[in-house]
């Protein structure tokens, strides 16, 4: 198993953060809005930014992705500090957790396939809210296909550093929720919240589309004595139609050539103060990180991409 790198016992910095992109094609400008927001935060703290790919979902991954992710990011002086972990290399921690989640009764095999949810289920914030069928073990005859986490009433709060205070109620907004799929695969929720403790991870600074994942993995940081990093959502970069960029609505990779007017870009979509657009690359990231104040960050879950240099 490859080398974990942690920001415990760091410098005497308790900050620890980190860009987890996952592998499905390269960097475009959305992530690096995410990824240079992260690794200011971090560095204008004193602290650490470690990388993490999250490569589980092995049917979307792009081969030579993880490396050209790093080569742009390099490339664009967002330099990690320690090695890289990947999640593809953990799986037997995400079953470690999943074993005690079961032997604690917080778990549960499910043999329900989605368009029997779909059937009855309400939709909440990730789709159909689960109905709880195999909540006291799978009917007759079935085996289960997936496991699932159970939830309660209670809310779960947070305040985030960007949007305030944000609440759910997991049982009506997505009821108990898979963390081993159908297909073997571990879900993200299980496995981040496991890495980040793992790594020692204080500040999770992303995208504000992950913002409603957020509940779930407090809930399990609470299941499984885990602690909770503080929590920052950036504002998601969209195209001119309002979606997200991303490989399924084709935004381009960026070209690192270009990194000085692509961080500039970057930093105006965070709000920030602008240095000189004839800084080097480097003098862009020292003055961004002299001038950071997250507060100034919109408070908005989305963001139109600039033209000029996303393409």
């Amino acid at each position: 198993m490859a080398q974990v790198s942690t920001c415990r016992h760091n410098r005497r910095v308790d900050y620890c953060g980190r860009f987890a992109p996952s592998p499905t094609g390269p960097l475009h400008f959305g992530s690096l809005v995410t990824a240079l927001g992260s690794w200011i935060d971090a560095r204008a703290a004193g602290g650490r930014w470690l990388l993490r790919i999250e490569d589980l979902d092995t049917p979307r991954n792009v081969e030579g992705a993880a490396q050209a992710i790093q080569r742009t990011l390099a490339d664009c002086g967002l330099h990690w500090d320690g090695a890289i972990i990947r999640q593809s290399e953990r799986r037997e921690r995400y079953r470690a957790a999943l074993e005690q989640l079961v032997r604690e009764g917080h778990a549960y095999g499910c043999a329900c396939t989605r368009s029997e949810i779909a059937a009855v289920a309400t939709i909440g914030v990730d789709g159909p809210v689960y109905p709880g069928r195999c909540r006291d073990g799978p009917a007759a005859g079935r085996t289960p296909r997936a496991w699932r986490v159970r939830v309660d009433g209670t809310p779960v709060a947070f305040t985030d550093r960007i949007h305030g205070r944000v609440e759910q109620q997991l049982e009506t907004a997505l009821g108990d929720f898979v963390v081993l799929r159908a297909d073997g695969i571990f879900a993200y929720q299980l496995a981040v919240v496991v890495d980040d403790a793992q790594q020692g991870v204080t500040d999770v600074v992303r995208g504000a589309d992950l913002l409603d994942s957020t509940p779930r993995q407090i809930y399990l940081q609470r299941l499984l004595g885990l602690p909770t990093p503080r929590y920052a959502h950036l504002p998601v970069i969209t195209n001119a139609l309002g979606q997200k960029l991303s490989k399924q609505t084709r935004a381009a990779a960026i070209d690192a050539r270009e990194a000085p007017a692509l961080l500039r870009a970057a930093l105006a979509a965070l709000g920030q103060d602008l240095p000189p657009a004839s800084a080097s690359r480097d003098a862009m990231l020292a003055f961004a990180v002299a001038h950071w104040p997250p507060q100034r960050i919109p408070a908005r879950t989305a963001a139109t991409s600039p033209d000029s240099p996303a393409r």
